[in-house]
């Protein structure tokens, strides 16, 4: 069994190790993204071997669930979302084994915007929209003024729950404030805030609609479609909180287990190369994903015997 670990930062090329299971924020800043990210992994051992028990899988509606990749932060440029991109990347080929289409299949059921190139020679990738994808999205609209106090300065008293989430001060009623980060309580889908673009074009986005998603189902069935997508935009006065959370992969056993009793050992396919969580930018046309600028990364990967 192999031992793991798990990294964070704004890129591929740039991860520090984290602590999962700790429901401790950690940063992640560039000039695209701001923001902060916490990962919960049922059964993950620490670099020691402990085992650290989180709480996240003690709540009611999170009892099923083997891992979760937790983001609130604010894209520093403004992007269509559909352009906002969230999946795996890989430096080096996939080992794939027998019956994974049955695999391919299952997560295009899961998520119909998917899109991949996992049989790539050199560099495969499964990426989906953001909106679409999450399992658990939340936004929150913020002004200039409040986000020029907010992020003005790191605090120093870094023990304050306020001080990990990203809160819009409270002199502002007609704002809402972010969900606190972390938090001890399940993220709830919140999309009411989103701004569209008043020149929208038939088949687009409408606040009205939007107003009326109030599930995760219908926020990702609604934004589905690339019209509506392309008619929202995020940007630095954004706040989205995310959670991307499933439990068909067992840790620190590494089995895909799929509905209809369809198991895999995945360590037997695993050539070591880390696998990475990565949201990014749409690349241009004909250019590979997996070269797209990132907003931030979470990767998982094996620790050698000497460190």
């Amino acid at each position: 069994m192999p031992r793991l670990r798990v990294l964070a930062g704004p890129s591929p090329d740039c991860l520090e190790p984290i602590t999962a299971n700790s429901n401790e924020a950690h940063d992640i800043k560039s000039e695209l993204f701001e923001g902060k990210v916490v990962v919960h992994i049922r059964g993950f051992p620490d670099p020691d071997g402990n085992i650290l028990d989180s709480e996240y899988f003690r709540r009611e509606d999170r009892q099923n669930l083997t891992w979760s990749i937790q983001v609130q932060g604010r894209f520093l440029q403004t992007y269509s979302a559909d352009d906002i991109l969230f999946g795996n990347t890989f430096d080096r080929p996939l080992r794939l084994p027998w019956g994974s289409g049955a695999a391919l299949k299952f997560m295009k059921f899961i998520d119909p915007t998917l899109q991949h190139d996992l049989t790539s020679k050199s560099r495969p990738w499964a990426l989906s929209p953001l909106i679409s994808t999450m399992p658990h999205f939340v936004h929150t609209a913020l002004s200039p003024s409040e986000l020029s106090q907010t992020y003005s300065s790191d605090s120093s008293d870094s023990s304050s729950e306020d001080t990990h989430s990203f809160a819009a001060p409270p002199h502002t009623p007609q704002l809402s404030v972010p969900p606190a980060f972390p938090s001890s309580s399940s993220l709830v889908d919140d999309v009411g805030q989103i701004r569209v673009d008043k020149k929208m074009k038939k088949g687009g986005a409408s606040k009205k609609e939007i107003a009326q998603l109030s599930t995760s189902n219908q926020r990702r069935a609604y934004f589905s479609m690339q019209e509506k997508r392309k008619t929202v935009t995020f940007g630095p006065d954004d706040m989205i909180t995310t959670d991307f959370c499933y439990g068909f992969i067992q840790f620190p056993s590494l089995s895909l287990c799929l509905p209809g009793g369809i198991s895999f050992d995945l360590t037997k396919y695993w050539d070591g190369q880390p696998v990475r969580f990565v949201c990014c930018e749409r690349g241009e046309p004909g250019q590979n994903p997996v070269d797209a600028r990132s907003f931030w990364c979470v990767a998982i990967e094996k620790v050698g015997d000497d460190e």
